[in-house]
């Protein structure tokens, strides 16, 4: 009877913080259905009166929203795709391959975590003028391609991997790029999966950097157009909260359809090495 009264405590108090987490966003869905003006009233309203989609037409009318749900997608797709294959080549270096200075190399490379990305944006801008990226997807592009937590992350699950299976691919003379596709890689999807889902996630809602470096209203990206859209209609909460919507729900739906990997690869990653 203790254990069982334990379990509801433990299974009740995880409830609440779930939904005491989730109330924003339940919140922001309600609100984007309610009719102009019901937000801002007082006492605020929980849900919506009267139901309405109107806001989300509003937006796909004065908003060209696929063109630049588009440029949000390929950018995320790009960053995702060459960022896990930089990031893993250097993991794998890092935790398979003996150098000299390797460890040193390794540490050194951690006290980049400690810089905030915002130090780094005024030089990276200026290098990437005078090497005629701005305005490009490519200059988007840049700050995804190396990460060091990515290194430290999928570095961290390789040396869970038994040297042995490695070393045994070597002695039938596979190479390391060989081994590191064949065998390495597919040994580390959970891990894999996990820094996809961030890295994805990351360039999806990326907001300042994107801002920074693209000019050409066409090139622009979901967040920096809705962003444009508050300047405009600033008291229109209900219209703001639409685009909220629109622009949660694909790492949302990309979050619960990768959770099984994505808690996997969190929970190995953080008990090896």
């Amino acid at each position: 009877m203790r254990r069982i009264g334990e379990a509801l405590l433990v299974n009740g108090l995880l409830a609440a913080g779930a939904l005491l987490c989730a109330a924003p966003l339940l919140w922001m869905v309600s609100v984007s259905l309610m009719p102009a003006g019901e937000a801002t009233a007082f006492p605020p309203a929980l849900w919506p009166s009267a139901p309405t989609l109107a806001h989300y037409r509003e937006l796909f009318a004065r908003l060209e929203l696929a063109r630049f749900a588009a440029n949000s997608a390929v950018i995320a797709l790009l960053a995702t795709a060459i960022g896990l294959v930089v990031n893993s080549l250097a993991a794998y270096a890092f935790a398979m391959l003996r150098f000299a200075g390797r460890e040193r190399l390794f540490r050194a490379l951690l006290l980049g975590l400690v810089v905030p990305g915002q130090v780094a944006m005024l030089p990276l801008f200026l290098l990437l003028k005078q090497l005629g990226l701005v305005n490009t997807w490519a200059g988007v592009l840049v700050p995804s391609l190396a990460s060091i937590f990515g290194i430290f992350l999928i570095r961290q699950y390789l040396l869970g991997i038994p040297a042995s299976l490695l070393d045994a691919a070597r002695l039938d003379g596979a190479g390391e790029l060989r081994i590191w596709a064949s065998i390495a890689m597919p040994l580390a999807r959970p891990i894999l999966v996990t820094y996809a889902t961030f890295t994805f996630m990351g360039a999806w809602n990326d907001f300042l950097w994107p801002l920074i470096v693209l000019s050409d209203e066409s090139r622009q990206t979901l967040p920096v157009a809705l962003a444009n859209l508050l300047g405009e209609h600033a008291q229109d909460v209900e219209l703001l909260m639409a685009g909220s919507v629109l622009t949660l729900l694909p790492v949302v739906l990309l979050f619960l359809a990768l959770q099984r990997h994505y808690v996997r690869g969190i929970l190995a990653g953080g008990v090896r090495g």
